[in-house]
């Protein structure tokens, strides 16, 4: 199993600084070699092929031949997921950003040393017995602050038993609805620092601005991290409907949507679970609503469209079974998990 431990570094935040710049420069030197490869009709360059091209150039750049390998193959891997002939230049506006290699990282009890510097950070949480792995990075945020990134290999914890499972249905009014019937509601913490954020942003005060958005962003991280780790203790197997929020948030509840952080609350149901034991599984969430939990039917009295969206609690015309909206949608996303599971399809 790969995890990724986080750590603030609260020293040679200035030498990061400037290999973060140097980074940027092999950054660019590799998209003008791609360019003159576009124009002469040469072969693409390989991540083997810019290292050869950069061999020789640490000295000159003050930068660790590791993260200049590290950048190199970054840079080409970057250019084939995204099946792009050249890249993005990286400038004064790119957050920084210095990749190296596992290899190049060593523990110095709760600092870690990297080209011959010690770099003491907060340490938070002890960091795990396993193989540091290439991935791992500096990492600078909008407000200066630098982070290391180490890439862990681990064991994999064993698998529990399936004895007890939830169905999650994600809202906007609640963040999610469980099928056993309680709900984690949704903070809605953006809407929250609206106005102070609308009055920085009249004063022109860009460092409260930054201030303002990072709070909200920590704030609805640790709450989405502590509900998520909550629910894969609490259960087995853990389903949940795949809501396309990215296009959701081409709409006009976008604002909404982004500020329930939908996206990322699965992700974190989908390592917590694996760390745990559980298993988490994605499955259709179509017609959940409308369906009836009680005798699986679609009555002609099931809330239809967009005309039906105020429509928090009906009636089955089928069975008479009352159902809350929500909670009728766990239920039937818990059935189509557990079907999924009895199926043999794989759930990660």
């Amino acid at each position: 199993m790969i995890i990724v431990c986080r750590y603030r570094v609260k020293s040679l935040n200035g030498l990061l600084n400037q290999w973060g710049r140097a980074v940027n420069f092999v950054w660019n030197y590799c998209n003008d070699r791609q360019k003159d490869a576009l124009r002469f009709g040469r072969p693409w360059l390989t991540g083997f092929d810019l290292n050869k091209l950069t061999t020789g150039s640490s000295k000159e750049l003050g930068l660790h031949s590791g993260a200049i390998n590290a950048t190199c193959e970054q840079f080409a891997k970057s250019r084939s997921q995204h099946r792009r002939p050249f890249l993005r230049y990286r400038g004064r506006k790119s957050l920084g950003w210095v990749p190296l290699k596992g290899r190049d990282l060593h523990r110095e009890g709760n600092a870690f040393r990297f080209a011959g510097n010690t770099f003491r950070v907060f340490y938070s949480r002890p960091l795990p017995e396993g193989k540091i792995k290439d991935g791992t990075c500096f990492s600078c945020d909008s407000r200066g602050n630098w982070f290391l990134n180490i890439v862990m290999e681990v064991a994999d914890p064993p698998l529990r038993p399936i004895d007890q499972g939830v169905g999650i249905d994600l809202g906007l009014k609640d963040l999610a609805t469980l099928s056993n019937g309680k709900k984690v509601p949704a903070l809605g913490l953006y809407r929250e620092a609206e106005a102070a954020l609308a009055v920085a942003q009249r004063a022109h005060k860009r460092r409260r601005i930054k201030a303002i958005h990072a709070r909200t962003a920590r704030r609805r991280m640790d709450f989405l991290h502590n509900r998520a780790v909550e629910i894969a203790k609490a259960f087995d197997h853990i389903a949940v409907g795949n809501i396309n929020a990215s296009g959701l948030a081409q709409t006009s509840l976008a604002k909404s949507v982004l500020d329930a952080g939908w996206s990322s609350f699965r992700k974190m149901l989908a390592y917590k679970a694996v760390r745990h034991g559980a298993r988490y599984i994605e499955v259709d969430e179509r017609f959940t609503t409308q369906t009836c939990s009680n005798c699986g039917a679609l009555p002609d009295s099931r809330p239809r469209g967009i005309a039906g969206l105020g429509i928090r609690e009906w009636m089955c015309s089928d069975c008479g079974a009352a159902h809350d909206r929500d909670f009728n949608a766990a239920k039937n996303i818990l059935r189509r998990g557990r079907a999924t599971l009895v199926a043999g399809i794989s759930v990660l």
